[in-house]
Formats: structure tokens, C-alpha cells, sequence
């Protein structure tokens, strides 16, 4: 039974590298058709403790309970900003990283074997302050990030994709909010960015309530399925 209207959690969304905001475009009409307040967060992409303390700060905003939901490195940002703070209920890991203490990105990607996301990498650029960013070939971007969207929509994401930064990949996280709180996945087995089978680990790790396979999906599986998402995030606002 759904939650009454004014004790509904608010939907805070996680974008993850390579990606925006935008990715939440499917998602966000249904959650709201159905009631729910939702916020598109900002993901700086810079590392994960600095990106965690920034969707932190959102929450500290918020009144009432909140579902933290992460795509991709996105995932590492909200077990990390979800750590600690009595108003997140849940967490929704949407072909993402959920990383241990101590772990990375990279390290999780190369756990088990499967990514191709390494080759289709543009050159490094070289960022003023240091350290570099890095971005997809935009003529590899469909392919790779997104084969089950259509080309007009996949190019449209390689142009407007948002960089991260190298080091953010290879920094461990620290606190995992997912060993405190209840957490449910969802990617797709064509992902070609995380092993499907790094991610049916973390899932079990973490005594996921639920970890959703979508077949034929590829990372971007909100963009794709955005239906299959938007209610396994309502499942997750709903669970007691």
C-alpha cells in the first residue's frame, strides 16, 4: 500500500560520470505523476568525498525522509553522502557502483571482466589546477555508454556528457551506507561500463531487498527502461 501524500519520500537522483541530469528525463514524470517530490542533484564529478559532501549538503535541505538514488560512479557518491543521515531510508544503485571501504571504481571494474569502457576513452585533457578529465569518444559513445538508445538520442548524450575527473575513478571510499541501510538494485546485462557480474556482486554484498537484471540493457538502462527504474525506486519509497 502506497504511502500517504504527505509522508512520501522525496527522490533525490544521482547522475553519474560521462552523463547529467538529463538521464533522469524518463524517470522523473513518473515519479512525479505519482506523487513524489524529485530532485535531479548536482554531481560535481570532481571525487567522490567532495561529490558525497556536495549531495550532503542537499540533504541537510531536505525535510522528511529521502530514497538516494546513484547511476554509475553516482552510486559511490550517495553511499558515501548517505552515510549517517537519519533522513535517507533507502538506496537505489542504477548500474552502479557500491563500494566497500577502501575500494574504487577502477578496482571494482576490473574485479571481473567484462568492461570495454578503457579503449573508447578520448585523449586525457589536461586540466589548469592539475590533475585531467576524462571524457568518451563521442564517436564511441553509442556503442559503448549507450547501444540501446536510439543514435539521434545517443549523440545528443556524447555531446552534452560530463566529464570526471581521472582521480575521482581511483579514490577509495570510506563509509558505505549500504551496510546501514536497505538497498535495491537494477542494470541491465549488456552494460559494457560495469560487469553485469561486478554488479550482481555488489548487489549480494550488500543483501540487496531486490536486484533487478534488465535484459538487452546497456548502462544507461534509466535512459532505456526508464518504466523499470522509476518502480523499483517507488518500491523502494514504499518498503517498511
Amino acid at each position: 500500500m502506497a504511502q500517504a501524500q504527505d509522508t512520501k519520500p522525496t527522490i533525490v537522483l544521482v547522475h553519474g560520470a560521462f552523463a547529467d541530469s538529463s538521464s533522469w528525463n524518463g524517470v522523473i514524470p513518473i515519479l512525479e505523476r505519482d506523487g513524489y517530490k524529485v530532485i535531479a542533484a548536482p554531481n560535481p564529478l570532481r571525487g567522490v568525498r567532495a561529490d558525497a559532501d556536495v549531495v550532503a549538503d542537499l540533504l541537510k535541505s531536505i525535510d522528511g525522509p529521502v530514497v538516494l538514488v546513484g547511476h554509475s560512479y553516482g552510486g559511490s557518491v550517495i553511499s558515501e553522502a548517505g552515510e549517517g543521515r537519519s533522513n535517507v531510508k533507502a538506496l537505489v544503485f542504477v548500474a552502479a557502483f557500491a563500494p566497500d571501504e577502501g575500494e574504487t571504481a577502477l578496482a571494482l571494474t576490473s574485479k571481473f571482466p567484462g568492461s570495454t569502457l578503457s579503449p573508447t576513452l578520448a585523449p586525457p585533457v589536461n586540466l589548469t589546477g592539475g590533475g585531467k578529465d576524462l571524457y568518451i569518444l563521442q564517436a564511441r559513445f553509442h556503442d559503448q555508454f549507450a547501444a540501446d538508445v536510439p543514435a539521434s538520442a545517443a549523440a545528443l548524450m556524447a555531446a552534452g556528457q560530463r566529464p570526471i575527473a581521472q582521480a575521482a575513478l581511483s579514490e577509495a571510499s570510506t563509509a558505505p551506507a549500504w551496510k546501514a541501510l536497505p538497498s535495491w538494485f537494477i542494470y541491465g546485462d549488456q552494460d559494457r561500463n560495469i560487469p553485469p557480474a561486478a554488479m550482481a556482486f555488489m548487489a549480494q554484498r550488500a543483501h540487496a531487498r531486490a536486484a533487478v537484471v534488465v535484459k538487452g540493457a546497456s548502462h544507461v538502462v534509466m535512459v532505456s527502461h526508464a518504466p523499470e527504474v522509476a518502480r523499483l525506486i517507488e518500491q523502494a519509497a514504499t518498503a517498511h
